[in-house]
């Protein structure tokens, strides 16, 4: 087995987050994924397991043979990927193809995941004598509701015995998304939530006669309109910009001959290094308290913000550049304005940065695909850098 046939069977097997929509069928969620890596690392002979996290999706851990005086590095990547409507490439058939591999979470992120599995069956094979711990994180639902990685954490922020491998903090998080070979050491978090408005359902051919919730909901929209331009004059992060807000989803009304009486409107709020993210919706609902003449309801969110901070991560992305420039010399440290698992292991306490082959730019698109060269280079990257941690402390 190398990395391209790896990935080429990894992308064979759909893992497609249905993103809360209620459909059925066997490309959905990630248990077909989830029993191939419990496969593979049960004849790679590590331990290694599956832990459910919600009914019928898993996280899969593994971890090389630990030994004691050496840090620890949970490399984290995620089974799930965007759903395939639209692609224009097949999606589930690892096209390869002028130096590149297609299909559905080429890039995003199974090409990471096909880097970090042979890394680690390297670092078990070769057993190098200056090698960190590693353990392997193979997480569910990063694409939705990050539920897999929100539980993953939980392992060492409150141990309840689900797991004997990860029972206390690792020293580092390295997080697996398309970065180019660039290390991403900040990125933005995204609170997201819905607003409501009510009014009186009546007939259309009366409309007075009613209150319609969508009018209403139309002065919302052009108030956070009015906010979000103020957000890009706030103070921005040096690597990850100012904060922004956007109005993504609106939903309203049973039928067009009824005056309607509901609305929602989904709302993504970015936020930087230092914000808090329940705080920023405090503060759109009193900016629109101030702005409109009528009540509406903040519903509660389903993801709250947290973003990576390039505080903490240093020593160890200094140590990570300098394996990157022996391959392939020219990259640096980033701030983007998207989000990671790396995030969230942060905010557990331990330092993380983000680093994998393949651009943002492909990652859930029509043609998805990965440049085989990138692919090599990130496996040697995790495996040299695992390799040689030990050496370091």
């Amino acid at each position: 087995m190398d990395v391209v046939r790896l990935l080429k069977q990894l992308i064979a097997i759909p893992s497609v987050n249905p993103m809360g929509r209620a459909v059925t069928g066997e490309i959905y969620f990630e248990g077909r994924l989830t029993q191939f890596l419990c496969s593979y690392f049960a004849e790679l002979g590590v331990e290694y397991e599956s832990i459910e996290v919600v009914p019928g999706r898993n996280n899969v851990i593994a971890r090389t043979t630990p030994k004691p005086g050496v840090p620890t590095i949970l490399m984290d990547v995620h089974q799930d990927t965007v759903p395939v409507e639209g692609m224009i490439v097949p999606p589930f058939e690892g096209t390869e193809k002028d130096g590149k591999i297609y299909g559905r979470g080429a890039c995003d992120v199974k090409g990471s995941m096909a880097a970090m599995l042979m890394a680690f069956t390297r670092l078990v094979k070769d057993n190098p004598p200056d090698a960190a711990n590693v353990i392997l994180s193979c997480t569910c639902d990063e694409e939705a509701t990050v539920k897999g990685i929100n539980h993953l954490v939980q392992l060492w922020e409150n141990p309840s015995g689900l797991s004997k491998i990860l029972t206390e903090p690792p020293d580092l998080g390295l997080v697996a998304e398309p970065t180019m070979l660039d290390i991403v050491v900040a990125h933005r978090g995204a609170t997201r939530w819905k607003i409501k408005t009510t009014g009186k359902a009546c007939h259309s051919s009366q409309p007075n006669d009613g209150v319609n919730a969508i009018y209403k909901m139309a002065d919302v929209i052009k108030a956070l309109q009015t906010y979000a331009d103020e957000l890009s004059s706030w103070e921005a992060h040096p690597l990850c910009g100012p904060p922004t807000l956007s109005v993504g989803v609106i939903e309203g009304g049973e039928s067009v001959n009824i005056v309607p009486d509901w609305c929602t409107i989904e709302i993504d709020r970015r936020v930087i290094p230092g914000e808090d993210g329940i705080e920023v919706m405090n503060q759109v609902e009193e900016y629109l308290e101030q702005a409109l003449p009528f009540e509406f309801e903040m519903l509660p969110p389903w993801i709250t913000g947290v973003s990576l901070s390039d505080h903490n991560n240093g020593e160890w992305s200094d140590r990570l550049l300098s394996v990157i420039d022996k391959l392939e010399p020219g990259h640096k440290k980033v701030g983007v304005p998207y989000g990671t698992h790396a995030a969230r292991v942060n905010q557990g306490g331990v330092p993380s940065m983000v680093f994998g082959p393949g651009s943002i730019a492909q990652a859930h698109t029509i043609d998805e695909w990965l440049e085989i060269d990138q692919l090599l280079k990130s496996e040697e990257v995790y495996y040299q850098f695992c390799a040689n941690a030990g050496s370091q402390t």
